[in-house]
């Protein structure tokens, strides 16, 4: 069934790609039959990809799977160009036969043939550019950057000043990407020589038994005071969220669910809380409250959720700041404008309320392993206390 719904769900878009491309444009054999099993064939690819590491093995499915997985980022612009050539036709036919029952005349066989012959064109169009764009997209995610940020608070003790904290989300290794990319990831935060290693949820796309192996790079990863993490809604969608968690801290990730550390720097403390994603199931419900349990109203707090929306129950909670991810900046222009609806922030810094809240783009890509307009990123968030 998990993968019958989505199997599914390819086929229908194949079949309305197949009337827009082929149909439509009235494209002559042999390439209207070259077009249909282009088509097939990335359908099938498409399928593999999004079941690659939840019910397929990627040891195999991965090569083949990612190319289908592309596919679907390409097939969104492709969507989103063909159908507003649809909307153009339909208006334009609409209009052509007020004319005719106006002018009680027939559309003319070279008029017919002048719209055929612009319909190929705009199609060809629409291809070449959702061609390219993916083309740029596929780029765009696989290099992911460092970004630096910084902040001023006014609670933060001053041994805190200048502390660099490296936050990493959205990773979402597994159908198309394995251990390398966590690899390479981790070795630019190491690089970085950071304080501290926070990492905010969606690490993987799968089943431990499947992807596991995508996180071992992880366990090299070093930070004075300590790396930990908090769990993504991904990490429920295709295993159980605690085993992931679990698996986590056999890499030397310290999780917190539902819960709080308390960070000593030169005698001064903060305290750092983590709660699960918003949409976790039971037993794995979100409780802020008793993340905060036993801290002093006057402790500087810094909170891991993995969605921006869980700033609003932190700021009514005295949360100071908030790392996040989720939104992936959008991913894949022009999302990010839809983001709002669902999120009170899309990227960066931004404040809830009483909450400074930096919401991550996040290093890796879900599904599609594209982004456009929306680069991947490893934050380095540095702390400043005012003088």
């Amino acid at each position: 069934m998990a993968v019958l719904v989505p199997a599914v769900f390819f086929g229908l878009i194949t079949f309305w790609l197949h009337r827009r491309i082929v149909r439509a444009t009235a494209l002559p054999r042999p390439w209207s039959g070259v077009a249909d099993v282009a088509l097939t064939v990335m359908w099938a690819l498409a399928v593999i990809g999004f079941a690659s590491g939840r019910s397929l093995d990627p040891s195999w499915a991965r090569p083949i799977g990612s190319v289908g997985l592309i596919w679907i980022g390409m097939v969104f612009y492709l969507f989103l160009g063909l159908a507003i050539i649809g909307l153009i036709s339909f208006g334009a036919n609409i209009i052509r036969r007020i004319r005719r029952r106006r002018t009680g005349t027939d559309e003319t066989t070279d008029a017919a043939a002048r719209r055929l012959h612009r319909m190929r064109i705009a199609t060809a169009a629409v291809v070449v550019v959702a061609l390219g764009v993916t083309g740029y997209g596929v780029f765009e995610a696989s290099r992911p950057q460092v970004t630096e940020v910084s902040a001023t608070f006014d609670g933060l003790p001053p041994q805190f000043d200048g502390l660099r904290i490296a936050v990493v989300s959205d990773l979402h290794v597994g159908p198309a990407r394995d251990a390398s990319f966590t690899r390479r990831v981790v070795d630019e935060i190491n690089a970085q020589n950071p304080d501290l290693v926070l990492l905010v949820g969606d690490l993987t796309d799968g089943t431990i038994p499947y992807v596991r192996d995508t996180l071992e790079p992880l366990a090299d990863l070093r930070a004075p005071l300590g790396v930990f993490g908090v769990s993504g809604n991904h990490e429920y969608y295709s295993d159980d969220g605690g085993r992931w968690l679990d698996v986590w801290e056999e890499y030397g990730i310290r999780t917190l669910r539902n819960s709080r550390v308390p960070l000593t720097v030169d005698g001064a403390t903060i305290q750092l809380a983590g709660v699960h994603d918003a949409t976790a199931p039971d037993p794995y419900e979100p409780d802020l409250t008793a993340a905060l349990e036993g801290s002093s109203p006057d402790d500087f707090v810094l909170l891991l959720a993995h969605q921006p929306k869980q700033a609003v129950e932190a700021s009514d909670l005295g949360v100071e700041l908030q790392f996040s991810g989720h939104t992936h900046g959008g991913q894949m222009w022009p999302i990010r404008y839809l983001v709002p609806l669902q999120q009170p922030s899309v990227l960066g810094l931004d404040r809830i309320g009483n909450t400074v809240l930096y919401t991550t783009r996040g290093a890796g890509a879900w599904d599609p392993p594209v982004r456009v307009l929306a680069p991947p990123e490893i934050t380095m968030f540095t702390l400043r206390a005012t003088p």
